[in-house]
């Protein structure tokens, strides 16, 4: 009885293959680990997979031998799938469902590109929490590096969860090494997250300060709002500047810092102290310091010469210690090395 179901599921493999019909009579039976025997033709074989090829193209040990290419370790209707696919290059959803891991060994071992390919979609479109670790050996095994790499994410994603999975722990006991490589690309995937996110601060930062630079000309050359140069009255708008997000800000900080009786050179109020570092920062950037209508422009940018133009052996690192920020520092080297250069 069994071996009658056996003949009939063999049977109906190639009578679901389109224009079987037409073929001559198959050369060769796949045998698979079940004991069931597949019919193939061994040209539809050599034709799609190289290894089967050169499979069929051993000489036999005896003449009056059978030829077989026994196909174990995998379940017969993965098997089957396999065979139809190497006839009509498609693969049913159900299938890669159900045998999906099984396929894309297959596909990696007999050397079929295109069900590789195929699989490695299926695959990947279906990985859960459970399966990622086997997954993640399986396509290190079978050189998926897009496949390895989506399992390497997921794992990092949700480390906590696949630490308490079966396949995590049958790791650990059997492939220590990988469980090292999955750690490591976990700490860079954090480190690289880190690094990222620090850039992309300073340069919100950056953009900040240029647009505070840029703001403060605004400001002292064209006026807005009720802030303005002394030589010109303003005009009073209603409504908030739109040419400058930090505009309304820097208005108040203005207003503060002529109004402060803590207001001191160099000290003050915390904010009186912001506005010293912005005014300082301008003359280190101003490229038209006789014409700036910014306050104090020329004054710190002869104050900045006087201090440190004797001192050409000057660094970075020997003005740190004078307490300036290190935009400051970096500004003020740039200008001092335009500076001697010019001259």
């Amino acid at each position: 009885m069994e071996d009658t179901n056996r003949n009939s599921t063999s049977s109906a493999v190639i009578s679901a293959i389109p224009s079987a019909c037409e073929l001559p009579e198959p050369d060769v039976q796949i045998v698979t680990s079940g004991g069931l025997r597949i019919p193939v033709h061994s040209s539809i074989l050599a034709m799609v997979s190289p290894v089967l090829e050169n499979i069929i193209e051993r000489p036999l040990k005896h003449r009056s031998s059978e030829r077989v290419i026994p196909i174990l370790g995998v379940p017969c209707d993965a098997v089957s799938a396999f065979v139809g696919f190497l006839y009509t290059s498609r693969c049913s959803e159900e299938q890669m469902e159900k045998y999906g891991i099984h396929l894309l060994a297959l596909s990696h071992v007999y050397s079929v590109p295109r069900l590789k390919q195929r699989c490695t979609r299926g695959v990947s479109q279906r990985l859960t929490v459970e399966n990622v670790v086997d997954v993640l050996q399986l396509a290190r095994l079978c050189d998926v590096p897009d496949l390895y790499l989506k399992c390497m994410k997921q794992i990092a994603a949700h480390f906590k969860s696949v630490e308490e999975t079966e396949g995590w722990k049958f790791m650990q006991d059997h492939d220590p090494w990988l469980e090292l490589e999955i750690l490591k690309f976990i700490d860079e995937t954090e480190s690289r997250k880190n690094r990222t996110r620090r850039h992309r601060e300073e340069q919100s930062l950056y953009l900040q300060l240029s647009e505070a630079m840029e703001c403060l000309e605004h400001i002292f050359t064209e006026g807005c709002t009720t802030v303005g140069p002394y030589d010109m009255e303003p005009e009073k708008k209603t409504g908030p500047c739109n040419k400058y997000t930090t505009c309304h800000g820097v208005q108040m900080l203005i207003k503060h810092f002529a109004l402060c009786k803590r207001r001191s050179n160099g000290g003050g109020c915390y904010r009186c102290k912001r506005m010293w570092q912005l005014l300082r920062l301008h003359s280190s950037i101003c490229d038209q310091p006789d014409s700036c209508k910014v306050p104090l422009c020329r004054s710190y940018l002869e104050f900045f010469l006087g201090c440190f133009w004797p001192f050409k052996s000057f660094t970075c690192n020997k003005i740190y210690h004078l307490g300036f920020d290190h935009i400051q520092v970096v500004s003020w080297c740039f200008v001092y090395e335009v500076i001697r250069q010019d001259i």
